[in-house]
């Protein structure tokens, strides 16, 4: 059929050319602020492809929805501002016509965005996370730049080494200011190197200071040392983080209903899907208006709903793990009364639309 098809290609169109541009830009962000904490030290400089991936990946379902939204929008509203849709309506077309075909050319995008929330994007999330949290928790000495002073994970101890040029593993000038409870030590030694023992790496320090201050008594006692040693190995740096609820798959959430936080990332990974249908019904009503009327407030009014809809959709999240509303509740009353609005804004625009473009073509 030449009018399904029609739609469908204009839509298509668009929402490829959106998809390439949101894509670009947010690449271009990504990528900014990767780099930039990695310059900050926060993540590996070797992990910055890979984390600019993952965040990509987990991005991606927004981009995918909002693509949907604009395309349909944007598809729609060069019809009015063209005439096209005075031929349409003419031709026995009503503006509800245009829901299947909308619906035909978005259902592939939302199978593939539910995948994406329910199985990719957690995947993500769990292996950014991974990738952070190993640099977090790696050992104190390799965090130690040669020339500069850095400062263990946990905060307690502030290092110095000056690196030998023949190996990473040998330095020399080492400093390390320590703090343990009302004690603060200062550690100097001539040289030091790298062991390993026991799958445990220690730092052997070689023609050494020690000087450890009570900062309750201010007593303070200075011993040297010909060999000392200090652990820097990661074992030492506190267990593995607990997983987030957003890293969880969602399997594991449906095992853990048990658990506000489980219901309410199932409740905001449910209720994305429904979001993005809605949205595309709510884009064909939002774009309809006069084509002799100057002004863009139909664009406008499109975007602040996607904005306040998908706001909601994340307080729905809240509302649910702070259990101030169940699951089944927020579900019928957001994104079924989106759907509600969404379709009472259809019915009116479509028994409107004809005496619109009457009068337009008189």
């Amino acid at each position: 059929m030449l009018f399904d098809s029609s739609v469908r290609k204009e839509m298509a169109r668009n929402f490829g050319g959106t998809l390439v541009i949101m894509l670009t830009i947010v690449l271009t962000m990504l990528l900014i602020r990767t780099i930039g904490q990695a310059a900050k030290g926060a993540v590996s400089p070797n992990d910055v492809t890979l984390l600019l991936g993952y965040t990509v990946i987990a991005q991606l379902p927004m981009l995918l929805s909002l693509s949907l939204f604009v395309c349909g929008v944007s598809a729609l509203t060069r019809m009015y501002r063209d005439s096209e849709m005075i031929i349409w309506f003419s031709s026995g077309a009503r503006l509800l016509s245009f829901v299947v075909p909308a619906l035909r050319m978005s259902w592939p995008v939302i199978a593939g965005m539910a995948v994406l929330v329910g199985l990719v994007r957690p995947w993500a999330q769990d292996q950014s996370a991974t990738l952070r949290d190993r640099f977090e928790r790696r050992s104190d000495l390799s965090r130690v730049a040669a020339g500069e002073f850095q400062t263990s994970r946990d905060g307690s101890r502030v290092f110095f080494v000056d690196r030998e040029s023949q190996a990473d593993t040998v330095g020399r000038d080492v400093f390390i200011l320590s703090r343990q409870g009302e004690e603060e030590s200062i550690t100097t030694a001539r040289t030091g190197h790298i062991v390993f023992e026991d799958n445990r790496r220690f730092l052997s320090l070689e023609d050494g200071q020690r000087t450890v201050v009570n900062e309750t008594t201010r007593e303070s006692v200075v011993s040297r040392f010909e060999r000392s040693r200090v652990g820097v190995g990661e074992g030492e740096l506190g267990t593995p983080r607990a997983q987030p609820a957003p890293a969880r798959s969602t399997f594991d959430l449906l095992f853990d209903l048990d658990s506000p936080v489980s219901r309410g990332e199932l409740v905001w990974r449910v209720g994305y899907v429904f979001a993005t249908f809605n949205m595309v019904l709510l884009s064909i009503g939002l774009s309809a208006g006069n084509p002799r009327r100057a002004g863009s407030w139909n664009l406008i009014v499109a975007l602040l709903a996607f904005v306040v809809y998908f706001n909601l959709l994340n307080l729905s999240q809240a509302w649910v793990a702070g259990q101030r509303f169940s699951a089944g509740g927020v579900l019928l009353g957001v994104h079924g009364g989106v759907l509600a609005a969404a379709l009472v804004l259809l019915f009116k625009r479509d028994r409107g639309a004809m005496p619109v473009f009457a009068r337009a073509a008189a």
